[in-house]
């Protein structure tokens, strides 16, 4: 692993693994192919180690030439697709362009990693590694007291998000046996950590709580995510980049299960200890049941043992730590928060999405 295509990488996960490879890698050299849309920001690759080893291309993964010439011009060996419209609710309203990106273009993302390593051979295929990057959702819901999902959980998708993240899963399992294209897959849990666009559960928790605003838990709040701290989900990429055989899809989980309402509580124990003189302690009285989303999946597990097995990877940070280490981010970096939240379209899909569920973010 020399050359590093990674897309999606202004993002909120792969921004945070290409701080973590710089760092833990000092002969890999990064070209971060990100279109900039609502969830991608240059701010998110500030301050990284050696900058001189990254480059960045603004540029979608549907662009085939672009990132054919790209494969090319940097002799890349490794892809590393994070692109993804990723938000369940807006995959409702709009699913259109969770099919275009997920799906469509990581057809475009394959066709050209078969046309530079297996057709071309810029790089020798037993050298190179198309890494892709997915979600538990695929897997649907669980029932209460079912087994964790594992590598061989069938396929059982319930919203335009997950479906779409499961025609890509396809895809690349449908590129190694039909080409022999060196790939492998890992599906994740819910993730959390600095940078997450706060759109999504917990830095919206943390950025509301802070401004006294009501906190939105969805339905009766007792769905059951696996949580995971993004720098555990880095170190679990770079373990499979590095030692992961090609053709293998792993289980990446936090070990850590609770209910949103119980993570929405931590959350606010947290900012009590960390903001004892805040006007809006206890920030758990601001908590506001509203609408449930449709569809809504009540229960996700991860069994992460093939990669513990495999690999000796396992989390690091307890869900405690992990949270801990979250808001003093938020708190240390307000000017970030603020820049994310001030745009017109981010206010406009806030509105949007909380207008009808008897409540406001």
């Amino acid at each position: 692993m020399k050359n590093v295509l990674v897309t999606g990488g202004a993002g909120f996960i792969g921004s945070n693994f290409v701080h973590h490879l710089l760092a833990s890698d000092p002969q890999v050299r990064v070209v971060n192919l990100d279109a900039l849309t609502y969830a991608g920001s240059l701010d998110n690759l500030r301050a990284l180690l050696d900058p001189a080893r990254h480059m960045f291309v603004k540029g979608d993964i549907g662009d085939k030439d672009l990132v054919g010439n790209l494969m090319r011009q940097h002799m890349v060996d490794t892809v590393v697709n994070f692109a993804a419209e990723s938000h369940v609710d807006r995959s409702i309203v709009g699913p259109m362009d969770f099919v275009r990106t997920n799906v469509l273009g990581t057809a475009c993302l394959l066709e050209a990693a078969r046309q530079a390593w297996l057709a071309d051979r810029v790089i020798p295929p037993e050298q190179a590694r198309f890494h892709h990057i997915s979600t538990d959702e695929v897997f649907g819901s669980l029932e209460e007291g079912a087994p964790a999902f594992s590598e061989d959980t069938p396929y059982a998708p319930r919203s335009p998000y997950a479906a779409s993240k499961a025609a890509s899963d396809h895809l690349v399992m449908a590129y190694a046996h039909t080409y022999g294209l060196p790939v492998t897959i890992t599906n994740c849990s819910n993730n959390y950590g600095p940078r997450q666009f706060p759109e999504k559960l917990i830095p919206l928790i943390i950025l509301n709580a802070l401004e006294g605003k009501e906190l939105p838990v969805y339905g009766d709040g007792r769905q059951v995510r696996d949580w995971l701290f993004v720098e555990d989900h880095c170190r679990a990429i770079h373990s499979v980049l590095v030692n992961g055989r090609p053709g293998e899809v792993y289980i990446v989980g936090g070990g850590t299960q609770l209910t949103n309402l119980e993570v929405v509580g931590q959350v606010c124990a947290i900012l009590d200890e960390a903001s004892p003189d805040s006007p809006h302690a206890p920030h758990a009285s601001l908590i506001r049941f509203v609408a449930d989303r449709p569809g809504h999946d009540r229960r996700y597990a991860m069994d992460s043992r093939k990669i513990a097995r495999e690999l000796g990877w396992t989390a690091s940070e307890s869900l405690a730590s992990g949270l801990a280490k979250t808001v003093g981010w938020y708190l240390a970096n307000p000017e970030w928060a603020e820049g994310v939240r001030r745009s017109a379209s981010y206010q406009a899909w806030i509105a949007h999405n909380y207008s009808g569920r008897g409540g406001s973010a």
